[in-house]
């Protein structure tokens, strides 16, 4: 599994911390991506980290609560995600692998396509996604169900089937890997690994995924799977919830949590010792542990750790909040914003 990166396009989160660690539904995008693992009955797994690798081993430490052994294998340089594999080969040894990249998120595991590479003769397995932008994308052409071609990030896409985050190979990769070139990014691609595989007559197969998935790189694509993993969620009140509230829909309020004078229109999940009072929570929401959210209307966003949110009744939508931030009304006229943002920062204002 990868969990290097530097997170560019989540910017300002992940200038101080990982992008696998943003969460959703209260979860890190990393922690799905164990259970996926683990579910498949893939209980051995090594996770390549770069510059953040000590957020990742705190947050993940030695696996066992996944049901997994974790070993952690240094990537000095982000030199792309054929090197990953180049540089995991002690690891992984001879034996069939799964490559997970950390930040992509799907909704229904992946012990279909385990299962199936186990017993299927194959030397690759790529699972593949229709896109509305397959220019960002590797793309990959089919033939009978095998995998004839893949062009990295094309300017004039022939399909718009991309090669997502998911890859199964046996021990043929690290020939490949250990034969192409840097491309003119400098970096060891893995559709140019993929390649390798398919011209030298190696048999490479392409499944679709029918279900959700996204590569939570951007605000728009955490805010689409926090939606999609909130439609999933069992009711559950462990925290306290007054007689002035009112609960609607699937609703998650965790222990030691507070819910005064307020609505949640579920799917919405409240974090651990988090009070809610005299607000309005609304669907697709997940606000995480220790915040103070009041007289504040939120809906379809994510509010992170130990934030305090006073809008003074304004209403907040399709938002995600870092941690530790705090929003408060202005006291006094004349009536001004105040803001401290940091880079690449996105406000709209009314």
């Amino acid at each position: 599994m990868l969990s290097g990166g530097k997170g560019l396009r989540l910017r300002p989160f992940t200038y101080t911390g990982a992008k696998q660690l943003v969460p959703i539904a209260n979860k890190p995008v990393l922690f799905y991506v164990l259970e996926h693992l683990a579910q498949a009955g893939i209980t051995d797994i090594g996770i390549v980290v770069g510059d953040t690798h000590e957020q990742i081993r705190a947050a993940v430490g030695d696996g066992r609560r996944f049901g997994a052994t974790v070993t952690y294998i240094q990537q000095e340089q982000p030199l792309g995600l054929a090197h990953a594999v180049k540089v995991s080969r002690d690891f992984l040894g001879a034996e069939p692998f799964v490559m997970f990249l950390g930040d992509n998120l799907i909704r229904d595991g992946i012990v279909p396509y385990v299962q199936e590479f186990r017993g299927g003769g194959m030397n690759s397995l790529i699972v593949l996604k229709e896109v509305p932008n397959p220019q960002d994308f590797g793309i990959a052409e089919l033939a009978q169900g095998r995998v004839v071609r893949l062009v990295e990030k094309p300017s004039e896409p022939c399909t718009n089937l991309a090669v997502i985050g998911i890859y199964l190979f046996d021990h043929h990769v690290f020939e490949a890997v250990e034969r192409i070139a840097p491309s003119l990014r400098g970096e060891l691609e893995i559709t140019d690994a993929i390649q390798y595989l398919i011209d030298h007559g190696y048999r490479v197969e392409a499944r679709h995924l029918s279900g959700y998935w996204t590569d939570t790189g951007k605000m728009d694509d955490m805010l689409e799977a926090n939606r999609w993993v909130l439609e999933l969620l069992e009711p559950r009140i462990s925290g306290h919830v007054d007689e002035a509230s009112t609960l609607q829909g699937n609703v998650v309020v965790e222990e030691g949590a507070e819910v005064r004078h307020s609505v949640v229109r579920g799917p919405a999940i409240i974090g651990p010792h988090t009070r809610i009072e005299n607000s309005y929570i609304g669907p697709y929401t997940a606000i995480d542990h220790d915040c103070v959210i009041v007289n504040t209307e939120i809906e379809h966003s994510i509010v992170l750790d130990q934030c305090r949110i006073d809008t003074g009744g304004q209403r907040i939508e399709a938002s995600l909040i870092g941690r530790n931030v705090e929003i408060s009304p202005a006291e006094m006229k004349p009536r001004a914003y105040k803001l401290v943002l940091g880079d690449h920062s996105k406000v709209r204002l009314l």
